[in-house]
Formats: C-alpha cells, sequence, structure tokens
C-alpha cells in the first residue's frame, strides 16, 4: 500500500540570495518500506546555512543537491511502519532524510530519541547537529580554557546562542553579535552574555574593541568577512579561531576578500582551524551528558523560530540566510 506525501525539489540553482522559484513542491507516492527500512511520518525538519552550498554545483566536504531530486537535512519524525528490527511503530527517530513529509529511511540510518518530555525540535537544535557543533567547535577547535576572552559572531542563531552559553557556564568571559537591538538585548539578558553588539551600527573592529579592552582568546566564527577581520586584529598571543562559517559569503556572486592582516597570525601565534559537525559524532554523548541536563533545568536557554507547513520550508531557508531568525529555525510539518 503506498503512502501520499510531499517533498521540496531543488528546480534551480540560485544565483545569489535563493528564490522560491529555485524550489518546487512535489507530490508523491511513496511504497512500503523495503527490508531493513523504516517509513517515517516527519514531525519537524531543519534547515541549515550549510545547505545553501549545497545548492551550487561544486566540489565540497558534501555532494551537491540534485537538480529535480528531493533536498534533505536533519528531520526528526514517528515510524510508522518498520522492516527494521529494533525499531517499531511509534518510535522517534532521527535522520538525515528532511524537506519532505514522509521518508523510507534505512533503519541503520535511524537514531531512536528518547523525547524525556522534551519537544522533537530539540534534537534537531541545542541537543542535535547545530549543538555538537558548538560544543565540539568550542572545546575541541577552540580549546577553550579557563579565564579566556570568547567572541562568537553571529551569537542569536542556533549554534552561536550555545556556544556562548557553554562558554559562560565554563565561566569564561563572552562577547557576542547579532543583527538586531533585540537580538543584542536577548544576549546579553536571556543568554548572560557580558557584552554584545549590534554589527550593523558601525565598524566590527571598533565595537569590538570597545566590548574586549583587553582582546580576545577565543573567537566562534559563524560570520567571517569584517568579523574575522576584526577578531584576527584584536586577539591576544596564542589565540584560537574555530572557523565554523562564513554565512556573509554565501549568497555572494563574485569573490569576496579575504581578511588584509593576515600577517599578524604569526606574530601573534594564532591557531586559525576549519572544521566539519560530522567528524565529531563521538562528542554527542558529551553533549547530551553535559548539556542535556542544563537544557532541562534552565540553566541554558533555547530559542526557536518555527515555521509552520512544508510549503513554508523553502522561503524559511530564505529567511534564514537573511537573519531573521532567532535561535534554531525549523519546520513544523
Amino acid at each position: 500500500m503506498s503512502t501520499p506525501s510531499r517533498e521540496i525539489r531543488l528546480a534551480a540553482r540560485p544565483h545569489g540570495e535563493p528564490q522560491p522559484s529555485d524550489f518546487e513542491l512535489v507530490d508523491v507516492e511513496l511504497p512500503d518500506p523495503g527490508p531493513g527500512e523504516v517509513l517515517v511520518r516527519n514531525s519537524y525538519m531543519s534547515v541549515d546555512p550549510y545547505m545553501r552550498g549545497r545548492m551550487n554545483d561544486a566540489k565540497s566536504y558534501v555532494p551537491p543537491f540534485q537538480l529535480g531530486q528531493p533536498l534533505d537535512g536533519g528531520a526528526i519524525g514517528e515510524v510508522v511502519a518498520s522492516e527494521f528490527e529494533g525499531l517499531e511503530p511509534g518510535d522517534v527517530v532521527l535522520h538525515g532524510l528532511g524537506w519532505r513529509e514522509h521518508a523510507i529511511v534505512p533503519g541503520a540510518h535511524a537514531r531512536k530519541v528518547d523525547l524525556d518530555g522534551l519537544s522533537p525540535s530539540v534534537f534537531l537544535g541545542v541537543l542535535g547537529m547545530p549543538g555538537l557543533t558548538a560544543y565540539a567547535g568550542l572545546l575541541d577547535v577552540g580549546e577553550l580554557k579557563d579565564g579566556d576572552v570568547v567572541f562568537v559572531s553571529g551569537a542569536a542563531g542556533a549554534v552561536g546562542s550555545l556556544a556562548g552559553q557553554i562558554a559562560k557556564l565554563r565561566g569564561t568571559t563572552v562577547i557576542g553579535s547579532a543583527g538586531t537591538p533585540e537580538k543584542v538585548a536577548h544576549l546579553v539578558d536571556d543568554l548572560g552574555f557580558d557584552e554584545a553588539f549590534n554589527y550593523k551600527d558601525g565598524p566590527v573592529a571598533e565595537q569590538l574593541a570597545a566590548a574586549a579592552p583587553d582582546g580576545i582568546d577565543v573567537y566562534f566564527d559563524n560570520v567571517g568577512g569584517e568579523h574575522l577581520e576584526a577578531a584576527i586584529h584584536i586577539m591576544n598571543r596564542d589565540g584560537r579561531i574555530a572557523m565554523c562559517g562564513m554565512i556573509s559569503n554565501y549568497n555572494a556572486t563574485e569573490p569576496v576578500p579575504g581578511p588584509d592582516n593576515l600577517m599578524q597570525i604569526i606574530g601573534k601565534r594564532l591557531n586559525l582551524r576549519g572544521f566539519i559537525v560530522s567528524d565529531h559524532g563521538a562528542r554527542l554523548r558529551d553533549l547530551h551528558a553535559e548539556v542535556g541536563p542544563a537544557v532541562r533545568e534552565g540553566r541554558i536557554e533555547f530559542r526557536e523560530t518555527v515555521v509552520e507547513g512544508l510549503e513554508h520550508a523553502p522561503q524559511a531557508f530564505i529567511d534564514l540566510l537573511r537573519g531573521a531568525n532567532v535561535g534554531k529555525m525549523v519546520v513544523k510539518l
């Protein structure tokens, strides 16, 4: 018996900022799951900045999305039929076939989740891939130490907001940047950042210098561009930069100039290291052990921007790249 469903396909490769016409909503009929597979009814799906790079026909650390084929990404949902030993109808699973209402998922690629009173969407955010990105990026790549001064760009987003809060839990001084006065207030008043500024109010270098008169030791980079140049300029000797993303460049149609102060990396003995969260999967257990209780006890706050309906997923993604979200952007199906 087939299952009617809908999915979002890539209709055209975006040039610059994605447009609604680059996506197509398609009705499909899914077969019953075959041996080793499960049929999942998705409840939430994730939209994430890295997906923009996959829309280009370019070699990268993950294959590009294919024209005329459904997009994919993090999703969580309920098993409705199973041909995989260990997963039963009613189980909640996390998997990688988002951008669709139902999915046929290899059972080995579906991870059973114990919600323990939390919304399923939490496992796409603070306790999911963005949470692991913040955790591993800050602790393993950024090598956070006692007494550090930490700067997080894009700090009101899913990754940045958690990176800053983990740094605060570890007793360090944290500075964040965001793009609206409301987000800046959120960082200080709700998330406990020591300082925050609106990068649209003036040169980032000047605002960062005012917020960190004694320099910074760790920079968690979600933005690149002017933010990266400002961070290099103010970094203390032996500073570390965890290079997570460069969202300021994602929609660029021309080559983007790099920082003009790279010479300082040598004299200051700086360590700039790019990283991909999939290389740090072994840290997921540690994330859940340390951050999970803090989330449940309210010591870590998380926000979600929830968009209703698969048909609105493309606009949610476009809005994400424009910075319209506070915390994790998810689509409720």
